[in-house]
């Protein structure tokens, strides 16, 4: 699990900026470099023309993403420029709260975690919650995690499989070795990594302590491109689940998504998907990156429990464990 060990380089932390809009940009490049802390680079990765009037070009780093090629090629071009071991992606639109990376970037000191979750909260309230990362299903979709507030502080019932594709800490190598795929569009890519990390029984973490302001909400796909983008996700991702069941959870999810695109949407939906799964010899090498994956991570455990009982060495959390509601609280 080499991609996800602390390195000796220790290069501290790349902010990524992904913008596909200028003032957005300027909103978010104001709250980052206002709250920035001590040994971090910050990358803009434009996807329009930006000409700097702000003359900021000594403090961050601009690069350009490729003609349409979205939020997510703006976050890959943003990946390849980065020089940090933990990278902080955060879409322009979305803000920096003070002391925002500090209890984030101290999770990655433990081997075996691949990303760590920062609570996204209402900029009218900063103790709303309004989400904290992505789940992905057997069945092919994604779903947003939308946390509670309660008396006591901040709890959810069920932990993320991954950050949103808007706001999340990554480890570097992950990122670099891996990559967001284009595939599923941007409303889908972050389910589609999920899949990666979960492939290599990798940590997820939800840190309440790291606050960012959530943005504008994106506008999703329809029609057939949502079902396009649905399709590709489920096949991409079946090396990670049990045949059968996900199968027959992938029907019922058709069957949902037709129902609630009914009646306007429907047909251009399932058009998306029959296109998706003509295609399916397109997840083949997907298929076969999980795979190994997968070994790499066997390999991993089993290096592990060789290990001499009086050696020091982390210890390598699972994925998707549920935690008690009290560990994700934030005292009053």
């Amino acid at each position: 699990m080499s991609m996800l060990r602390q390195t000796a380089r220790g290069r501290g932390l790349t902010v990524v900026i992904p913008a596909l809009d200028a003032p957005a940009l300027e909103e978010t490049l104001v709250s980052v470099l206002e709250h920035r802390p001590d040994d971090c680079d910050v990358v803009v990765a434009l996807g329009m023309p930006y000409d700097d009037p702000w003359n900021i070009g000594e403090e961050v780093t601009f690069v350009t993403a490729a003609p349409g090629t979205g939020l997510v090629g703006c976050v890959n071009a943003g990946v390849e420029a980065a020089a940090g071991d933990v990278i902080h992606v955060l879409a322009a639109g979305w803000r920096a709260t003070a002391g925002w990376t500090d209890a984030a970037v101290r999770h990655f000191a433990r081997s075996g975690v691949a990303a760590v979750v920062p609570l996204a909260v209402a900029d009218a309230d900063r103790d709303q919650p309004v989400s904290a990362g992505i789940r992905r299903t057997r069945s092919g979709r994604s779903l947003t995690v939308v946390p509670r507030r309660t008396p006591t502080g901040i709890s959810t019932n069920r932990l993320p499989d991954a950050p949103g594709l808007e706001a999340g800490f990554w480890r570097a190598g992950l990122l670099h070795d891996v990559g967001f795929s284009r595939a599923c569009g941007d409303a889908l890519a972050a389910a589609d990594m999920a899949a990666a990390v979960a492939a290599l029984a990798a940590a997820v973490v939800l840190e309440p302590e790291s606050r960012v302001i959530a943005g504008p909400v994106p506008r999703r796909d329809g029609g057939f491109r949502a079902g396009l983008g649905a399709e590709r996700l489920f096949w991409r991702s079946l090396a990670c689940e049990r045949l059968v069941p996900a199968l027959l959870a992938h029907a019922g999810e058709i069957m949902r998504h037709a129902a609630v695109t009914a009646p306007v949407g429907t047909l251009s939906m399932l058009a998306g998907r029959v296109v998706g799964l003509l295609e399916i010899g397109a997840s083949v090498p997907r298929g076969r990156q999980l795979a190994a994956l997968r070994r790499q991570a066997a390999a991993g455990d089993q290096a592990a429990r060789t290990v001499r009982i009086d050696a020091a060495h982390d210890a390598v959390s699972r994925p998707h464990v549920e935690q008690p509601a009290h560990e994700l609280r934030r005292s009053a």
